[in-house]
């Protein structure tokens, strides 16, 4: 989007600095990354990206100040998640902005959703860092949002995950890690924390404590950095050895209350001029747009599944009476494609990671998506190349 980086970066672009890039990414992640990363890094403009952070602390202030948006989120959290000493606001909070052209021509977010569960902290360094020794990108742009260091990044990092806990006391719950596409994240913050990744479904219980085996060695958890997401523990009909709504003896590094509250559920509670417009479905009687200018979204699920753009009157119908509650339409956002490469011009949708770790939240790094498909996940772009996860950048 700064046309002479731009232009530069795919002027002097070779196949051989992309297969170097990709070799880095797994060499320093200590594994092979299994989802696709672009060929190219995503240059801004700071204030573009500065106006997406305040917006997106804008909302989240505004949504905890609605009058009654806390309570009405309490039916979106299911009894058996519903974890005890809720946290007052969220610990890590992403907002996920499609950048439009404004009336005044000059580019503007719109939000795509909010989430409350945190994604990857530990692996955008990693991916930011191999970026800039593969392509030889300038020590003057900068990765981390408010133009923080390394040092300052993996200091605040360390207090929201690790706290004032021994790292061999924390761990990161997932269930499975090993075989998670995310796994790069998770090793990436065992290699910067010393935190584990631990197994949901291999936690050892004794009353109210947990612990975890490490080499025949019982250790004790105290804090937990929760990675495990609630519907794939579902859908694989996970046992666990704890309830979440347990009164445990641990401290939670993320409250899990938060990736409920904090969710599509939240889009229709917004006044701001970044969010489309969006309605429950339960609560439409007929549609407030034509169907082509809207988007059916499920509440809660990941990397874009039952998400439907442009939904068919009979795909609307389907949706059962007593499920409709469960789904949102949006107002579909014509999103720019503001990244020229030479297989095309692509769509980006940036992820701003705030932590909140004191009076008000903190944009710290940003997550990148590029694509040229009706949606950015990987199902829509299938075949495609210089599109997929990337990092952003932007100079002094």
């Amino acid at each position: 989007m700064i046309p002479e980086l731009r232009e530069a970066f795919n002027r002097n672009y070779r196949p051989e600095k992309y297969a170097a890039f990709l070799a880095g990414i797994d060499k320093s992640s200590g594994t092979h990354v299994a989802f696709r990363n672009s060929e190219t890094p995503c240059f801004f403009e700071e204030a573009l990206l500065g106006r997406m952070a305040e917006a997106g602390a804008d909302m989240l202030r505004q949504l905890l100040a609605h009058p009654t948006y806390r309570a009405e989120s309490d039916r979106v959290i299911p009894a058996e998640f519903n974890v005890p000493d809720e946290a007052p606001h969220p610990l890590f909070f992403q907002a996920d902005f499609g950048i439009v052209k404004g009336d005044s021509g000059e580019w503007e977010p719109r939000l795509v959703e909010i989430q409350g569960f945190p994604s990857l902290y530990a692996f955008q360094p990693v991916l930011a860092a191999e970026y800039r020794r593969a392509y030889g990108l300038e020590e003057s742009l900068h990765a981390y949002m408010g133009r923080l260091t390394e040092t300052q990044y993996n200091a605040l990092l360390r207090r929201a995950i690790v706290g004032n806990h021994d790292p061999e006391n924390v761990v990161l719950l997932e269930i499975d890690p090993w075989h998670q596409k995310t796994l790069c994240d998770f090793l990436a913050t065992e290699r910067m924390l010393g935190v584990h990744p631990v197994c949901i479904t291999k936690v050892i219980r004794e009353g109210s404590r947990l612990f975890y085996d490490r080499d025949g060695k019982r250790i004790p958890i105290h804090r937990i950095y929760n990675r495990a997401i609630v519907d794939e523990l579902q859908r694989r009909d996970a046992k666990l050895p704890f309830e979440f709504r347990d009164p445990l003896q641990v401290e939670w590094a993320g409250h899990p209350n938060w990736f409920f509250r904090l969710s599509k559920f939240s889009l229709p509670f917004f006044d701001h001029y970044s969010v489309p417009r969006t309605w429950f479905l339960d609560a439409v009687t007929a549609l407030p747009l034509p169907a082509e200018k809207l988007v059916l979204k499920p509440l809660f699920s990941f990397a874009g599944l039952g998400v439907v753009v442009g939904p068919t009157a009979e795909q609307i119908a389907s949706i059962p009476a007593d499920r409709r509650h469960d789904y949102i339409l949006q107002e579909r956002m014509d999103f720019a494609s503001v990244i020229e490469t030479p297989a095309g011009a692509a769509k980006a949708e940036v992820r701003i990671m705030y932590l909140w770790l004191e009076e008000q939240p903190l944009a710290v790094n940003t997550i990148i998506r590029t694509g040229r498909g009706k949606m950015m996940g990987v199902d829509h772009n299938k075949g495609l190349e210089w599109v997929g996860a990337s990092a952003g950048f932007y100079p002094d």
